[in-house]
């Protein structure tokens, strides 16, 4: 009898195309899931025969009282190194092991300058008027070259991210609560002395932080009543970095020019979620992460790790 391998939130039925399952399928039969399970009953019952979970990224909570009601389950595979929402102590209890996969960071680096550059040109209303017969050119685009590009962030993606603000003419500068001027000298960009100094001088702000207790709720009311009304606002990095509620009021008055949003707090968004409607929005699907080639590294790897737990050997274990 072969294993159950369930594949979760394959929203484009593209795991069993990045890679060649082939090595496992002896064993193994790998079984999709292309919807969205938004509860733990939901979930405990979708998974119940499943002996092997593959999950994308942090889409889904493996909490000890979902881990409890999936005894068959042995291996679950996130995509990426690093995984907040899996209770690790609670999956070694119930003699789960966890591995994870490699992830670029360079699609997450293009979905921010596809957000930025679609805010400051209004891509989708003028292509949204030109496919209906709507007026010829009815906004003015903003500018980069010359403007400030702040940068909450200057890790891994954030540093590239500068590069390209760099690239395009931009006066690039960063903050983070442990951003040294030696680091922000070797990406080539200017030190702020503050959030609060970033805020105000910057034309685009860019989100690129790790969720921890010290960055949820970084960027409140009263963060965001420091930008300037022709600022916009990027987030690809994690939505509780921002306040949703706070963030929304922001743009239904009209207190900054727009904002750039990849990340949110319920995904995926309902039906009536304010942010669907929201104006002076950019809003996508939480493609950062959603490229062929990441596809290919998960999934590729995902079987490489089913390979090697088999084998009894497991590899790439998290945390």
């Amino acid at each position: 009898m072969r294993l159950r391998c369930a594949v979760l939130d394959d929203y484009q039925n593209a795991a069993a195309e990045s890679a060649d399952w082939s090595a496992v399928a002896d064993r193994v039969e790998v079984v999709p899931h292309s919807r969205h399970y938004g509860d733990e009953d939901a979930l405990a019952a979708a998974l119940a025969d499943a002996d092997i979970v593959v999950t994308l990224r942090e889409r889904v909570s493996f909490t000890a009282s979902l881990l409890a009601r999936l005894p068959r389950l042995s291996l679950l595979i996130a995509s990426g190194m690093r995984n907040s929402v899996i209770d690790y102590a609670a999956a070694e209890a119930h003699g789960v092991t966890v591995c994870g996969t490699a992830s670029s960071s360079t699609p997450p680096v293009e979905m921010t300058w596809a957000l930025l550059l679609g805010l400051a040109r209004n891509l989708v209303a003028e292509s949204s008027a030109l496919r209906s017969d709507g007026p010829w050119q009815s906004t003015v685009g903003a500018d980069l070259h010359g403007r400030r590009l702040g940068l909450l962030g200057l890790g891994k993606i954030g540093s590239r991210v500068a590069q390209v603000g760099l690239a395009f003419g931009m006066e690039v500068t960063a903050w983070s609560r442990n951003l040294t001027k030696e680091r922000a000298d070797e990406v080539g960009v200017r030190l702020t002395a503050s959030k609060e100094e970033l805020l105000t001088g910057s034309d685009f702000v860019s989100v690129h932080l790790a969720l921890s207790d010290r960055t949820r709720g970084l960027l409140g009311a009263a963060e965001l009543a420091l930008l300037k009304p022709t600022a916009y606002l990027v987030n690809t990095s994690r939505a509780a970095i921002v306040d949703q509620d706070a963030l929304l009021a922001a743009l239904r008055e009209g207190r900054i020019a727009g904002a750039g949003v990849d990340v949110f707090d319920v995904e995926p968004l309902p039906a009536d979620h304010p942010m669907r409607t929201a104006p002076r929005l950019l809003a996508t699907p939480h493609l950062g992460y959603v490229s062929r080639a990441n596809y290919t590294a998960y999934y590729g790897q995902a079987v490489e790790n089913i390979r090697g737990y088999l084998a009894g050997s497991p590899i790439r274990r998290l945390p």
